[in-house]
């Protein structure tokens, strides 16, 4: 089973799409900062992008606790501003700039701001509290503030590094970015064995002619993210060669393959009982059953939140019937995606760390 599973994996590589960067509708630079609060978020949770950015802008700012920040003033005259800009922005989108950084200093950490500090940024050593950005907040700053030609610029830098951050981090191809999971590779082992359980209960368990395998598969598909396997592919611009499973999230995987794998099993059960081979119709109704079950529903809204999500955020794919589960993408998931622990499928299939598994799952 392993071979079989190396040599498809094998097989699907040579049939993905010869693309250097991924072509989905529309372009990274078409997104307004401004108007979204998901794409600031999905700029703002990327540690390597912001590690970039950083660089790049090389703001000056005041060591303090263990950060560089910036007060109202000197962040008025980084954006070219006044501090009642600033002040008008943070009573309108405060809540947002304190998850990126944004903090009002208060006792303590005021008394050590001031002995060492006051005097060398102009602030008035009388205040009873001073708000202090810090790098990731004077960005949040600069992605939504329409009133300054130094944020506008700011922005447009900000999405030509992000996008070459994520190109070269996923070696340039983000149509397979899904594939960069450590867990992807035990994943799609475990959905190609359930699988063939689904496609061989289908033969033996279903009356209907050849059309019931894709039938049944967009019924999968359906129940977990709304779409058919057609709309996928759409949506993703999958060419003609490119197989639709390779392109999906572990979380998708695992959840296809307990479907696949309860409803063989139903299947089985049903038929036996008849006494014969199930009809189309009774097979519809096993796999809305199966959607509504109580214990999967948890799973499905995951799945659907992490795909509409990552894939808005890495493939710049939306999909419209999962729009309102689209989220920001943690930091953990930029880890996941692009960090030290992500490697391409060809890489994986090349560590003998992988192939351990493999023997692993096989000897089960």
């Amino acid at each position: 089973m392993k071979q079989k599973a190396l040599l498809y994996a094998a097989d699907e590589r040579r049939n993905v799409c010869n693309v250097a960067t991924a072509a989905f509708p529309g372009d990274e630079m078409s997104k307004d900062l401004t108007t979204s609060s998901i794409h600031r978020q999905n700029i703002l949770n990327n540690p390597f992008a912001l590690e970039k950015i950083r660089e790049h802008f090389a703001f000056k700012g005041t060591d303090f606790e263990n950060e560089q920040v910036y007060t109202k003033a000197q962040v008025a005259e980084l954006l070219g501003i006044d501090t009642r800009t600033i002040e008008r922005y943070i009573r309108n989108h405060g809540d947002e700039f304190g998850t990126n950084g944004y903090r009002v200093l208060k006792g303590k950490s005021l008394k050590i701001f001031k002995l060492h500090y006051v005097s060398d940024i102009n602030v008035g050593d009388k205040a009873s509290s001073i708000g202090v950005f810090n790098f990731r907040s004077v960005l949040n700053l600069a992605m939504v503030l329409t009133e300054s030609e130094k944020a506008s610029e700011i922005r447009s830098r900000v999405l030509d590094i992000v996008l070459d951050v994520i190109a070269k981090k996923s070696g340039g191809h983000t149509r397979f970015i899904n594939q960069r999971d450590q867990d992807y590779l035990p994943a799609s082992y475990h959905e190609f064995s359930y699988r063939k359980l689904f496609t061989d209960a289908l033969r033996d368990y279903v009356d209907m002619g050849g059309t019931k395998y894709r039938h049944f598969t967009n019924k999968i598909y359906q129940a977990i993210f709304k779409e058919d396997a057609a709309e996928y592919r759409r949506i993703l611009n999958l060419c003609d060669k490119s197989r639709t499973r390779d392109t999906m999230y572990t979380e998708v995987l695992d959840l296809i393959a307990s479907f696949e794998n309860g409803i063989a099993d139903q299947l089985k059960q049903r038929s036996e009982a008849l006494g014969r081979k199930l009809t189309e119709a009774e097979t519809d109704a096993l796999f809305v059953a199966s959607e509504s079950n109580p214990f999967i529903r948890p799973y499905i809204e995951g799945a659907r939140t992490r795909m509409a999500s990552r894939d808005l955020c890495f493939r710049d794919a939306l999909h419209d019937k999962l729009e309102g589960y689209i989220q920001s993408v943690p930091e953990v998931d930029f880890e996941k995606f692009l960090g030290e622990t992500s490697k391409s499928l060809m890489e994986r299939l090349d560590d003998e760390e992988t192939l351990s598994v493999f023997r692993r799952l096989k000897d089960r």
